[in-house]
């Protein structure tokens, strides 16, 4: 991809990889494709390999480049959501009878995938503390094949070695993928670090703006790409032209946006540390964080998640969703307003019973990049 050679700092890449001037018009922004066919050229004469959207689609070809260059990649693939892209992963690295070690602290949809889905196409998963890499080497079987990461994880915050569980992942003959989203290539890339596959929600921070729904994989190895390209048309279910031409122009600031989102986060993280209500702080910034010696060795910043446990239980956890009023309640995150949930109600609600369900008095923030005096105050109030 020649737009990768124009040069390696990541804000050039987000603004110009992928996005090739139009040359019928010179269009600075490529255009949406909003087409499911393409005239050939005489029966099987394609032009520039198009044919028909669900294999490949121009505008999705230009975000695909543009999430390979961030992360480091040889091949970007974007899906209809998180979960599609999650799908394909599987139903492409696994067959009936393998087994995957999943971690103790991952988003809701994810153990609903594995624990409800995968589980019943014969494939076996565990559990591990993935911050300890002791434990993830334990829970690896002679049938593993993938051991699966969040980093931050989603809602605890917690930190992977990366390096350290790929190397463990790689001795056992496993892929290790990891979830990105949290932290995003701007911050964190795990291929550079050992990882083989990259999982994002689209959703989240590359889209930036609470307006689309989208996922991706991207990979190192052309080979594996080239497996999950074949899944992906034979399964369908692929980005749309308008969805992935949104999270293109969101990938254009995420470098201005994860500067904001981390510079906020480490001011309310602090101050919650400090308030008399909150009984814990769960923000890898945090020094008494237990993973913040590697979050600073694997990340530029340490993202815009904070979430934090509330004296009273449950019911005060609840509370404060309800009383915030520049912190939106819903579901989600990584959009440019501030969000709030109850995770154990809201997002993990599919984990409750599991080993992976959250405290009861967890409230999560997606902290937004408006200004952070409006938002230190609004959280102080709900905290009352």
């Amino acid at each position: 991809m020649s737009d990768r050679h124009i040069s390696q700092h990541f804000e050039t890449l987000a603004i110009h990889a992928g996005n090739t001037a139009d040359p019928l018009t010179g269009a600075v922004v490529p255009p949406i494709y909003q087409v499911s066919t393409y005239k050939q050229d005489g029966v099987g004469g394609l032009r520039g390999g198009y044919e028909y959207s669900r294999s490949a689609n121009p505008t999705r070809t230009a975000l695909e480049e543009n999430l390979a260059a961030l992360e480091g990649g040889r091949r970007g693939l974007a899906f209809a959501s998180g979960l599609a892209a999650e799908d394909c992963l599987l139903r492409t690295l696994l067959s009936p009878g393998d087994h995957v070690v999943i971690p103790n602290d991952a988003y809701g949809g994810t153990f609903r995938l594995f624990a409800k889905v995968v589980a019943r196409w014969g494939v076996e998963w565990s559990v591990a503390d993935t911050s300890d890499p002791a434990a993830v080497r334990a829970a690896i079987t002679p049938k593993t094949k993938a051991v699966w990461v969040e980093t931050p994880s989603n809602p605890l915050l917690g930190i992977t070695d990366i390096a350290a569980v790929a190397q463990i992942a790689r001795d056992a003959g496993a892929k290790l993928v990891v979830d990105n989203t949290f932290a995003t290539p701007y911050l964190q890339q795990p291929l550079s670090l050992g990882a083989d596959v990259v999982v994002h929600s689209l959703t989240k921070y590359m889209g930036g703006h609470s307006d689309v729904v989208g996922g991706a994989l991207i990979v190192s190895d052309e080979g594996l790409g080239e497996e999950l390209a074949f899944h992906q048309n034979a399964m369908g279910a692929v980005a749309g032209p308008f969805d992935s031409w949104l999270v293109l122009r969101g990938t254009k600031t995420l470098s201005v946006r994860m500067d904001r989102h981390s510079e906020n986060a480490t001011k309310v993280a602090d101050m919650l540390s400090r308030h008399a209500r909150v009984t814990k702080v769960l923000y890898p910034g945090l020094p008494e964080h237990p993973g913040h010696e590697v979050a600073a060795k694997q990340m530029k910043a340490f993202g815009g998640m904070v979430s934090f446990q509330v004296a009273g239980g449950e019911e005060a956890a609840v509370e404060v969703c309800n009383r915030a009023k520049v912190f939106t309640l819903g579901e989600s995150l990584g959009g440019v307003e501030s969000l709030i949930e109850h995770p154990g109600r809201m997002t993990h609600a599919s984990a409750a019973g599991s080993a992976l369900e959250v405290p009861a008095d967890l409230v999560r923030l997606s902290v937004g990049i408006e200004n952070v005096e409006d938002l230190l105050e609004d959280l102080q109030q709900a905290l009352g």
